[in-house]
């Protein structure tokens, strides 16, 4: 018996096969488009994701060598906050407009202006942003009226495909979440937001918890993905919630640190807490009673890539990070501040900017390059501050993934600005295969989620925090946080 994961990201479709176990047997993907018609600007044809999905599907049922019929159950998960408007029939009405499209501020504005930004907060879970859902519902209302007058289902990216899988509306509370439509303590539509937005209750799907089954596959999907007809589909997660399940942050007191490009901090919670000001987006987790914290920053490893390449374009980043090494914490007294793109997490500025702060003649590459690492570790910090102020309480261990989590170094800066438990685990393929356990509970191979998490997730390494450094980073960390509000004004004026 297996369970079959399904990702649709921005760039490609995965699909993923898992056995009882929870062991990955298989995996194929097939890549998308994207279409840029202005700037800023993102968009996709939502029937290409179909076109993929189905690709990798057959592809990973001839890989593992099996047919459809050994498959039990299908999770599903994909990009999160992108709009896929449909007819009655539902046909699709206008390429899908996707998370990290830019065009909405305008409808931001108007939605806090319309019910308040600190209701708003208080109702979502969330500050109105360019890349969630309900903003791009109200553009296309003001700036495509004859499309929005034909409009009978909003849908997002992962459960268009579901549609096409199974015929059925449908979507999961995490994903839900997301859009900015939902009441986040009630876990489903909030009727006063709609309202106050003009979008009529009656588009919007039932939503259900991630492992409930939400349809079975069609005769006609089953023909062309190879699947079994009859097959059920569980109503899976946003990418995010996903991969958190796929690396076992389904339990209060365990956080999840990805150090990609951007770095991404995300916590599971018992309850419904907000961040006052929507520092931090609160959502419904993929499980079914919990919610979650997420934070993000912009330049995480991507901090350290675009310094290698520019300043030390010569040298590896081994090469690099064997210099710091040299160099005592806190580097006397050098800091960095990692905005290279701006800011989102705890700063929503677009105009902050990188800097290194406080460099003597002393100071050496080996001084910077520790620098960057601190100044990254830092601005992570910086949501797990929020978290902890917000209610969630001690944090017990934080399970680390992405590149910059590989060099030891930067593991233990990590862990010791964190003062936490920095560990690795054995699962790679993110959000594919939290569908796939999600599958897996639904159908009945593992009791809940928490259950299925512990079996098929696996410690891998273990740092603990240094207490000479942790001493050392309670010292500069505050002179850290006093960097931005200095600097937010001469950041504002540059051009």
């Amino acid at each position: 018996m297996y369970f079959l994961g399904i990702d649709t990201s921005t760039t490609s479709s995965k699909a993923l096969l898992i056995d009882e176990t929870g062991e990955v047997v298989a995996v194929a993907s097939s890549l998308h488009t994207l279409q840029t018609p202005r700037p800023l600007w993102s968009e996709q044809n939502p029937h290409e994701w179909w076109e993929a999905v189905s690709a990798s599907i057959r592809s990973v049922l001839e890989k593992a060598g099996v047919g459809g019929e050994a498959v039990a159950a299908v999770g599903l998960t994909g990009q999160m906050h992108g709009l896929v408007l449909l007819d009655q029939a539902g046909n699709v009405l206008r390429p899908a407009i996707l998370w990290n499209d830019q065009r909405t501020q305008a409808q931001c504005d108007e939605i806090h202006a319309r019910i308040g930004k600190e209701k708003f907060i208080q109702i979502t879970g969330n500050v109105a942003l360019t890349g969630f859902t309900a903003p791009k519902i109200l553009w296309v209302q003001q700036n495509e009226p004859e499309v929005y007058s034909r409009a009978k289902h909003v849908l997002l990216p992962k459960d268009y495909i579901r549609l096409k899988l199974t015929g059925e509306y449908a979507m999961d509370k995490a994903d839900g979440a997301g859009t900015v439509l939902f009441d986040v303590k009630a876990r489903n539509w909030s009727p006063e937001v709609l309202a106050a937005l003009g979008i009529d209750p009656a588009w919007m799907p039932p939503t259900f918890e991630g492992p409930e089954f939400t349809g079975r596959v069609t005769a006609e999907a089953a023909a062309l993905t190879g699947l079994k007809a009859g097959t059920p589909v569980a109503a899976g997660g946003g990418d995010q919630a996903a991969q958190a399940v796929g690396v076992g942050i389904v339990e209060a007191g365990i956080v999840a640190l990805t150090v990609g490009t951007s770095g991404v901090v995300f916590a599971a919670t018992p309850s419904a807490l907000i961040e006052p000001e929507g520092r931090l987006h609160a959502f419904c987790h993929a499980v079914p009673g919990m919610w979650h914290f997420m934070g993000v920053m912009l330049s995480a490893a991507g901090s350290l890539q675009w310094y290698r390449d520019t300043l030390a374009p010569q040298m590896s980043f081994d090469e690099l990070l064997k210099e710091a090494e040299a160099i005592p914490s806190g580097n006397e007294g050098l800091q960095f501040l990692p905005y290279l793109s701006g800011e989102r997490t705890p700063h929503p500025d677009p105009l902050a900017r990188g800097a290194w702060i406080g460099l003597t003649l002393r100071h050496t590459r080996g001084h910077m390059t520790r620098a960057l690492l601190e100044g990254v570790a830092f601005g992570l910090k910086d949501s797990f501050t929020l978290i902890k102020n917000a209610g969630l309480g001690e944090i017990r261990q934080v399970r680390a993934s992405g590149g910059g989590t590989k060099g030891a170094l930067w593991r233990q800066i990590l862990a010791s600005v964190l003062e936490a438990e920095l560990v690795t685990v054995n699962t790679t393929e993110g959000a594919a295969f939290g569908a796939a356990l999600l599958a897996a509970v639904g159908a009945g191979n593992w009791p809940d989620v928490v259950t299925a998490c512990r079996a098929a997730v696996k410690l891998t390494g273990s740092t603990h925090p240094d207490p000479a450094q942790v001493e050392a980073y309670r010292q500069t960390y505050p002179l850290y946080q006093e960097l931005y509000p200095a600097l937010k004004s001469s950041f504002a004026k540059m051009k």
